[in-house]
């Protein structure tokens, strides 16, 4: 790119149009948000291209970007961001000249850049500030605040901490001196979490010129630095917290340390899931302004995805807001504000906006909470769907979005000059207000947009039961997709309610329209009333009305019965499961296995249905095609093959996951909104599931789990397996990716198969789901998985003809998970016992058999150490004491170049990797340590390692 540039009229030469090149036509916010997405090393080879280039290349933000992405461990500033993120490239200053004095270049000039280069500099000394329009208190009473503000309008209050010792201790001098090599994590825009030792922050804080500095926004400070702990209390106003129902773990993150300099602060938002908040300042001052709920502030565009509900908000840093939209604002417009000092606690409820500016360097304290004026909401934003979420945060903006998607709003120049060129341009489901003046002014188009400027200046009901009529209409919770950004995972969703259930009897009216709004629960009522009327059960006491536990599907404890209605994925998933179910009954039944004693007995099954408005019940036993599913389209065609007693069994099974696999691109829900549930009625057992008393056993009782599993998971891998019973030539469910080799038998060409497709989008997979999984290992996820399953992971062996085999498959649980274990008081206890203290527990029972699947079973390891161990390698090694058998057939010579896919280890990694389920996710959380790995190596034998000591051969 030539550095050709012509005269200005000024005398300066304009370097931009010559020196860019084709990308003269961009404006300079695009090239530098394009820029983001280099690497360094082709920034700085792009910085020698021309002047202009070298000037955008070199700008600071640029730079904190890029360390974000590549910072590892505690991160330490090393003057400017370009020289850190060079210092963690391993490039030093003996060995490179980037550290020479910048060049400097006149006939450039950036508007853009100029905005920034000023929020970096500026000081908010001279920012003159009034006390604000938040209504302030002191000494307000429980009954007041429950009265007039929970729930309802934020308020200012002083002297709730005046008891702490916080209100003296917490500094940035004693903070430093107390807690200086304490890694706190830092708020900033990058997927990565990253952390600073707290005197390196401090460090960063007094050099620092960003223009959205870092700040310390750690939600684990209680676990890092537990004295912090000690040094402050809920105030007495916000000790109701619905969350503090759930264990440590399973909570959502709720309480933050929070300091930051000047100018720094948190951009336009709603607290998650819709929850209330206080926050007490100790030291400094900050600037906070709010609107109330569905009021988005100017500036700010809400996005809500179609497929899950995840609520996105594109927002700009606190103080460009503040410096380029607050002034654009007609003074109705104006938020709600106030400045907050030392010893001053605000409340934001549920549902409100706002925008905290650090006026000064502050410390603080936050804890977000839920209680019983905001329960109902939290609910509402867990459930399924997505449009009520854009209400929620949006209000009546978000409701017609066809139009929504051609609304471009006209502004005035004096807009026009301050929003960026994005924002001007962009076509998207977004919400933007402009001043109404501006907009009654213009032709066309003014008559509307003038109206949605009234909807959004009038606001609207922040009430539950009109934002309800928002859910989607088919949602059931168990079969729409979870949204990620929701603070707390399916699984907990459902405990919490439970367990809101069972402690807080005298809430169950408000509980049950909770449970209502976010598990749909009046629906599976009905249908558990139907199944109990059918076959006589009795009737549902209160305490009966509320799904339990956290699996996927609704079941339900009814005096001696459990009731289960599969709903999963659909009509389609959920015939697949319990056909299967029942036929693993059936071939338990016929088997003399001591696993008998260990599974539920069966009472009953069936499949519940609506038809013209009425519902039915057909018994099934999973040995035809009920006359209810034969004309559903549930794929029967692909496996009319089968010749099995059960159509709806294993095999059947097998073949339509991998179809689906074959077509992850349809539409997987298609069927869940079909009326038509297949059930199962099981004799209930004694005693509770261990998720519930995962706390209170002591290490004998854990260590006779850990020994229980072993025996009853080597009963179940002993089981036979029905035969298959179709022909395998020429199906290409069966044989698409694996080599055609006769030896290969036909179980393992379909467990290979799915292997093979898995790993196709593995990349893709592992990108969408994330953090905690490193990114440096997601590049690295193709070279460790092996090309041939069969033959390099499955550890083929020589019979005595020379001849490749390998060891059978067999049934897999696959799901021997916290929830799916029973144990019953020890039987030196008396019956009483079981709700006292210091009983002693033994394991009963395994349940839920519906996804079995044929295979290694190594994958049995998965959930049990992951989920029912939590890590505990010592547990693993227990439970294979009592398993006794191989879990590796294998003649080849240690010295082989397969040695490492001969690692049990290695095999269980890539089982964890190639999981359906995100089970990355999982050990990431239990070893906190690997997500600074370099190689999946790393993670394989801190994780695994222990499995090859596991000797036992045939």
């Amino acid at each position: 790119m030539q550095d050709a540039c012509e005269t200005t009229t000024s005398g300066h030469r304009d370097r931009r149009s010559e020196t860019l090149g084709g990308l003269h036509v961009l404006p300079d916010e695009t090239i530098c948000f394009i820029l983001e997405y280099l690497s360094p090393r082709d920034i700085a080879r792009l910085a020698c291209a021309s002047s202009v280039m070298y000037i955008l290349c070199n700008e600071e933000p640029l730079w904190l970007s890029l360390c974000l992405k590549r910072a590892k461990g505690p991160l330490q500033c090393k003057g400017s961001w370009k020289n850190t993120t060079l210092y963690l490239e391993g490039v030093t200053q003996e060995h490179d000249g980037a550290y020479r004095k910048p060049l400097h270049f006149n006939g450039f000039n950036s508007l853009y850049l100029y905005k920034r280069f000023y929020r970096c500099h500026t000081s908010l000394d001279g920012f003159s500030f009034d006390d604000g329009n938040v209504e302030r208190k002191r000494d307000l009473s429980l009954d007041e605040f429950s009265k007039e503000y929970d729930a309802k309008k934020p308020v200012l209050i002083a002297g709730l901490a005046e008891s702490w010792p916080a209100r003296s201790t917490w500094t940035v001098d004693q903070l430093t001196q107390k807690y200086g090599e304490t890694a706190f994590r830092i708020s900033q825009r990058s997927p990565n979490k990253i952390s600073m030792k707290f005197k390196d922050y401090v460090s960063y804080m007094n050099i620092q010129r960003d223009e959205d500095p870092l700040y310390v926004f750690d939600d684990k400070f209680g676990e890092v630095a537990t004295d912090l702990l000690k040094d402050y209390s809920v105030p007495h106003l916000f000790r109701e917290d619905w969350f503090d129902i759930l264990d440590h773990e399973s909570r959502p993150s709720y309480r933050w340390l929070i300091v930051g300099p000047e100018r720094s602060g948190a951009s336009w938002h709603v607290d998650p899931a819709l929850t209330s908040a206080w926050n007490t300042l100790l030291c400094g001052r900050k600037r906070w302004a709010l609107y109330p709920p569905g009021r988005v502030p100017l500036g700010v565009t809400v996005h809500v995805n179609e497929d899950d509900g995840d609520v996105n908000i594109d927002t700009p840093s606190s103080l460009q807001w503040w410096l380029d939209y607050y002034p654009l604002l007609a003074d109705e417009d104006k938020p709600i504000e106030c400045t907050q000092l030392p010893g001053e606690t605000i409340y934001v409820p549920s549902g409100w906006w706002h925008c905290v500016l650090n006026i000064e360097t502050t410390v603080a304290v936050t804890q977000n909470f839920v209680n019983e004026n905001n329960f109902e909401f939290v609910c509402l934003d867990m459930a399924p769907g997505y449009r009520h979420k854009g209400v929620c945060r949006a209000g009546l903006l978000a409701l017609d979005e066809s139009s929504l998607e051609e609304i471009e709003i006209e502004a005035s120049d004096e807009v026009k000059d301050t929003l960026s060129y994005a924002d001007l341009t962009r076509k998207e489901k977004r919400i933007r207000i402009n001043r109404g003046e501006e907009m009654e002014n213009h032709e066309g188009g003014a008559n509307g947009v003038s109206k949605r400027y009234h909807v959004w200046k009038n606001g609207f009901s922040y009430d539950i039961d009109f934002l309800a009529s928002f859910l989607d209409k088919d949602r059931d919770h168990y079969n729409f997709p979870w949204c990620m950004g929701n603070s707390i995972g399916q699984r907990e969703m459902r405990e919490w309610l439970f367990k809101l259930w069972v402690l807080k009897p005298e809430m169950r009216k408000l509980i049950w329209k909770g449970a209502c709004v976010a598990l749909n629960s009046e629906k599976w009522l009905h249908c558990l009333e139907e199944i109990c009327n059918f076959h006589a059960l009795p009737s549902i006491t209160d305490e009966e009305k509320l799904p339990v536990g956290t699996g996927s599907n609704p079941v339900y404890l009814l005096s001696d019965h459990v009731v289960k209605l599969y709903v999963e994925g659909g009509l389609e998933q959920s015939m697949y499961g319990l056909g299967t179910e029942l036929e693993f009954y059936d071939v338990l039944g016929q088997a003399d296995s001591p696993l008998k004693t260990h599974v539920p007995d069966v009472l009953a099954s069936g499949i519940l249905f609506l038809e013209n408005g009425s519902y039915r019940i057909v018994p099934w036993d999973g040995k035809r095609i009920p006359d209810v599913i034969a004309g559903c389209n549930l794929g029967l065609d692909a496996v009319s093959v089968v010749n099995g007693e059960f159509p709806f069994g294993i095999w059947s099974k097998t073949l339509i996951e991998r179809r689906n696999l074959e077509n992850s691109n349809q539409d997987t829900f298609s069927s869940s909104g079909t009326h038509i549930w297949p059930y199962i009625i099981t004799k209930r057992c004694k005693g509770k599931i261990f998720a519930q008393l995962r706390d209170e056993l002591s290490w004998e009782d854990a260590m006779n789990l850990a020994s229980f599993l072993g025996e009853q998971v080597r009963n179940l891998h002993l089981l036979p397996y029905p035969p298959i019973k179709f022909p395998l030539d020429g199906n290409d469910l069966i044989t698409m990716d694996v080599q055609e080799r006769s030896n290969i038998p036909a179980e393992w060409r379909i467990f290979v198969g799915s292997l093979c497709q898995k790993k196709k989008d593995v990349f893709t997979r592992l990108e969408k789901w994330g953090s905690p999984i490193p990114r440096q290992l997601i590049d690295k996820v193709n070279e460790y998985i092996p090309d041939e399953f069969f033959t390099d992971l499955l550890c083929v062996y020589k019979d005595k003809d020379c001849v490749d085999k390998a060891k059978p498959c067999t049934w897999i649980h696959s799901d021997i998970m916290d929830d799916n274990i029973h144990m019953e008081p020890s039987l030196d206890d008396d019956d009483d016992s079981i709700n006292c203290q210091n009983k002693t527990w033994r394991p009963s029972h395994i349940l839920d058999f519906s996804n079995l699947s044929i295979g290694d079973p190594i994958y049995e390891l998965i959930p049990i150490y992951l989920d029912v161990f939590r890590g505990d390698g010592d547990l693993l090694k227990k439970l294979l004491e009592s398993y006794k058998l191989p879990l590796v057939r294998s003649r080849v010579s240690r010295e082989s170049p397969r040695d490492k896919e001969l690692k049990l280890s290695y095999r269980a990694m890539c089982y964890c990797i190639l999981h359906e389920e995100n089970v990355l996710g999982a050990i990431f959380g239990i070893w906190d340590e690997l997500r600074s790995a370099e190689s999946w190596e790393d993670v394989e034998f801190t994780v695994w390692g222990l499995l090859n000591s596991y000797s036992l051969l045939p």
